[in-house]
């Protein structure tokens, strides 16, 4: 009788021979217990998807499965399978990502779509992309089981403390948030040292006191989802509310969420008399007040 009874345990509920030790399962936020099932099965995790179905149910926790990769290191039986979904024991660190400076909200997307495989890279972006300029570029420890909603919840939340050390400056500048953010994103991509961005960043100020269009080339990679910021001469006549070349003023909105430097060096810019400026083969800034001696510029360090 014994023997009939381990042997029916054994059938039901034991790991397949063929468990896929080290896989990484992801289960999507509100999916149904049949379908847990039925993807688990599928894989060889589990034997029967009906038994795993119903101890879900009986669990009373059907619908209510923790979202999430778990990672399957060894053979499971059915219980410790239903144990872990439960309880959103993954078996995985917390994903670790680092944003660098400049980095805009469809990069970001990605990087995130790698390390946290339930999230897709285009749901990211979708709902980020109203935050672009505000998810704080910096190191971050996610869970497996975070979803878009609560990764951008903890990177605005960043940025309201990384930029509150800025908050008199803000309101004394004379711009608002919202500028300062645009002006630092278009001084995140374009300049590359603290010296220069505060130079840049009063330059284009400059510019748009006087109502020159800021003709800022980084711009052209946002439009166009690419790395490059050197517009070709259909680029600089794209039909864009970005193109700083056909529209006075600052773009609709950032182009990629700076860093605090870039923010603290708009809030802060070099006061000069300067109007433009060019960055030669070796990475070195010059600066002209003139359109003359900006081209007298071009022909000495980029011809």
């Amino acid at each position: 009788m014994a023997l009939i009874l381990f042997s029916g345990y054994h059938a039901l509920f034991s790991p397949p021979a063929n468990f896929p030790s080290g896989s990484v399962i992801s289960v999507n936020d509100g999916m149904p217990a049949t379908d847990i099932a039925k993807d688990l099965s599928d894989v060889n995790l589990v034997k029967h998807p009906m038994v795993l179905e119903i101890l879900l149910r009986i669990s009373g926790t059907s619908e209510g499965v923790r979202a999430g990769a778990y990672l399957f290191n060894t053979p499971e039986n059915v219980f410790m399978i239903v144990h872990r979904l439960i309880t959103a024991d993954y078996g995985l660190p917390p994903a670790r990502i680092t944003f660098i400076e400049g980095v805009t909200v469809r990069e970001m997307g990605l990087q995130i779509a790698n390390a946290i495989p339930s999230i897709s890279s285009s749901d990211f972006s979708e709902e980020g992309k109203q935050y672009e300029g505000y998810l704080f570029p910096d190191t971050y420890f996610f869970s497996p089981s975070s979803d878009v909603a609560s990764i951008i919840k903890i990177m605005r939340a960043n940025f309201d403390v990384k930029i509150s050390s800025l908050a008199d400056d803000i309101k004394t500048s004379g711009h608002s948030l919202s500028d300062v953010i645009i002006m630092a994103s278009l001084v995140e991509k374009e300049v590359r040292t603290n010296t220069n961005r505060k130079i840049v960043a009063g330059i284009l100020w400059n510019r748009l006191k006087i109502g020159m269009p800021l003709q800022v080339d980084a711009v052209f990679g946002y439009i166009f989802n690419r790395n490059t910021y050197s517009p070709s001469l259909s680029d600089l006549k794209v039909d864009s509310l970005y193109n700083t070349y056909t529209h006075a003023g600052l773009p609709p909105g950032p182009i990629n969420n700076p860093g605090f430097d870039s923010i603290e060096a708009t809030l802060h810019p070099t006061k000069t008399n300067y109007f433009y400026y060019l960055t030669d083969k070796d990475g070195v800034m010059h600066y002209a007040t003139t359109f003359a001696g900006h081209q007298a510029n071009q022909q000495k360090y980029l011809k």
